[in-house]
């Protein structure tokens, strides 16, 4: 199994990010502009097309950790999930421990995929510090797969 892990601080409150992250509001401040809650609960994302995930918010304790479990998306993301995890420093920054789990192996997009995650964690950062995010449509590509 292979994991992608990023950490940023953020000078924002804990409950700041985490209703960024737990929120389809607050996701369309820094990931993508098109996200959607659906009947059953879960959110869908897209970046352009037809939806690209759909995420189930699992293991909720706010506001220190959310984890997201991907029930349709790329082949790769579907056994894998996200965790933010968020604890207030001292000096008032919001630490965020984001792992993108449980990968089968080290693919090329996983590599891929790690480049866009670092991207849009700054995204995050940006959202609550500056309100100068680049989410999806905004955000500057990586590569062709963007």
């Amino acid at each position: 199994m292979a994991d992608i892990r990023h950490r940023v601080g953020v000078q924002a409150p804990i409950e700041e990010v985490y209703e960024a992250v737990a929120t389809c509001r607050g996701i369309a401040r820094w990931w993508t502009t098109e996200v959607e809650a659906d009947d059953t609960g879960t959110v869908g994302v897209r970046f352009g097309g037809p939806r690209a995930a759909t995420i189930e918010f699992a293991e909720q304790a706010p506001p220190e950790r959310l984890t997201w479990r991907f029930l349709e998306g790329p082949q790769e993301w579907l056994a894998t999930a996200v965790t933010f995890e968020l604890r207030q420093a001292p000096n008032g920054e919001t630490v965020v421990l984001f792992t993108h789990r449980d990968w089968a192996e080290p693919v090329e997009f996983l590599h891929h995929c790690s480049t866009r995650w670092g991207y849009f964690m700054l995204s995050l950062k940006h959202a609550l510090e500056a309100g100068a995010a680049n989410p999806w449509p905004r955000d500057e590509k990586a590569s062709s797969w963007a």
